[in-house]
Parts: C-alpha cells; sequence; structure tokens
C-alpha cells in the first residue's frame, strides 16, 4: 500500500496503540547485575505521541513484557493505556477497544514481529517501523522511514496528524 492510501486510513484513527520492544525501543533488551531492565525511548517519539493526545487521539500500548522503565516513561508522557504482560496481543486489544468504545477501523496498530500481527490484523491502520519483521513490513499499510526506537513512533503520529489536517497547526505551536 502505498503512502496515500495509508494517509486514507490514518484519518479515521481515533486511538493509536503501540507495541513496545521493537516500537518504542529498538528491541535490544538491556538488564542490570539485580535484574532491573533498562529501556531507551526515543525523546521526539514522546513529543510526537503528546501531540496524538492534544489533538484527541487516545494512545494506548500493549506489550508481552513487563518493565518499570516502560511505566514510568509512559506516566511521564500522561499514557494510562498501559497493557502489559499482554502474551495474547488480540484479545488485549479486543478488551481495550471495548473498554474505550472504538471500532477496530478507527484503530492503528504499530508492531515491528510476527506476535503483533493477531491484534495488528483487526485493525483499521497497521504500521510498522522500518526494521520490522519483513512479513510485518510487507502486510503492513504504512512502513517508516526509520527504525523502532529511533523516530518510527513520531512518523506515525506525524501521518496520523497530516491524514487529521493537525500537523501544521501543532507545529505553528512552537513558533
Amino acid at each position: 500500500m502505498n503512502t496515500h492510501d495509508a494517509t486514507e486510513l490514518a484519518r479515521k484513527v481515533e486511538l493509536a496503540v503501540f507495541d513496545i520492544d521493537g516500537v518504542m525501543t529498538d528491541g535490544r533488551l538491556f538488564f542490570t547485575d539485580s535484574g532491573e531492565q533498562i529501556k531507551a525511548f526515543h525523546v521526539r517519539d514522546g513529543l510526537g505521541l503528546k501531540a496524538l493526545m492534544k489533538y484527541g487521539i487516545r494512545v494506548a500500548v500493549i506489550t508481552a513484557r513487563t518493565s518499570g522503565a516502560l511505566e514510568r516513561r509512559m506516566n511521564e508522557l500522561g499514557i494510562d493505556r498501559v497493557m502489559q504482560g499482554h502474551h495474547d496481543k488480540a484479545t488485549a486489544l479486543q478488551r481495550l477497544l471495548e473498554a474505550e468504545s472504538v471500532a477496530p477501523e478507527s484503530v492503528c496498530y504499530t508492531g515491528d514481529d510476527l506476535v503483533d500481527w493477531p491484534a495488528m490484523r483487526q485493525c483499521g491502520l497497521k504500521c510498522a517501523p522500518a526494521d520490522a519483521d519483513e512479513w510485518i513490513r510487507q502486510q503492513a499499510d504504512f512502513v517508516t522511514r526509520n527504525p523502532g526506537g529511533r523516530g518510527a513512533v513520531r512518523e506515525v503520529c506525524e501521518l496520523i496528524l497530516t491524514a487529521q489536517g493537525r500537523l501544521e497547526a501543532w507545529r505553528e505551536g512552537f513558533r
């Protein structure tokens, strides 16, 4: 699918759902000697997520892993729809859709690997980072230029903002 088609799908987005490892992070796992998990998040991705929320797009994350670092980062950003420890992402997505009263065609899901596909395939807009699994990239409506953890989330946010006529207004707010 080309970017024009993805833009059409992005016009309908009310809820943007993101995987964490490989999407909001580069997918590498770091552990301290005490077993604490460390994650690196890109600051520009965070600004894009805040922009979505500013314009009424709800943001959620679904991840199979559990991480205090993730919880802290989502708290900093004001994202309270955080579903950790969900290996069955399709079921987690269904619960989220019911709780948010959102139709699947109004959801953007960004994932990078096969475990994301059962949830991703239900959504109206399917996005993948540049370094996602090759098959996932082939299924996606939009593939970012940047890899996961390195600006991919920001690209998805800007796609949605552009499609909904909000990108320039958001940028103007910084002048």
